[in-house]
């Protein structure tokens, strides 16, 4: 497994590749992103962001969104996978946020992982991204470059992946690595195709190394 010195050696050169990686669901409030967060279950920040304006247009906070009926709910994110669930669970979540919480999204994991649809990696999203409070949420993308890069092990559950980003990354850096491991794995390290022949990280990459010698390339 890569030290802790060899992680930052290769999350300074994700840093390089992508200084402008960010959160790219599209939200107004503390709000708007967890019910942005629940609704990208597997599902592409692209289809989600094409359906919330008109999900937020009608239904802009825990208020409205929790007395909203659940047919008209179904009916704005129908675009995205699962929408009938989610439909179901952004709308307790509402209720929820509102007869708990006040109607103030919650600041603490173990508040948000109470909320239905809402599990440790969305919790982590919405600290980070909503209240920058420090967090690593591992998603497909940090889970596969994680263990890609021998950042963790092979068999590591996504929770002992989170675990050993945090020991090996300093948390005033955990918010920026999180979406920079998101870019690197989304828009170079992909799942099919990742492109290991130009990658700048090659010589810390056992498993780029191997690929490029299966194939045939130096």
């Amino acid at each position: 497994m890569l030290s802790q010195t060899k992680t930052m050696e290769a999350m300074n050169l994700m840093y390089q590749m992508f200084p402008e990686a960010h959160g790219e669901l599209v939200a107004a409030t503390p709000f708007q992103l967890i019910i942005s967060v629940i609704l990208s279950a597997q599902a592409t920040d692209v289809s989600v962001n094409k359906a919330t304006p008109v999900l937020f247009e009608s239904y802009p906070d825990a208020v409205h969104l929790a007395a909203a009926p659940i047919e008209d709910i179904i009916a704005k994110i129908k675009t995205i996978g699962l929408y009938r669930n989610k439909a179901k669970n952004i709308k307790a979540c509402s209720q929820m946020i509102l007869t708990v919480f006040g109607g103030e999204v919650p600041k603490t994991r173990e508040e948000l992982v109470k909320l239905p649809g809402v599990g440790r990696k969305t919790a982590n999203v919405v600290l980070g991204d909503a209240f920058d409070i420090p967090a690593i949420a591992v998603d497909t993308h940090v889970e596969r470059v994680s263990k890609r890069l021998r950042i963790c092990k092979q068999r590591a559950s996504v929770l002992e992946v989170e675990e050993t980003l945090m020991k090996k990354i300093p948390e005033n850096l955990w918010i920026k690595s999180h979406h920079t491991m998101i870019f690197f794995g989304r828009y170079h390290c992909t799942a099919r195709s990742p492109k290991c022949h130009s990658c700048t990280l090659l010589d810390l990459c056992q498993e780029g190394k191997n690929r490029l010698k299966a194939n045939g390339k130096k």
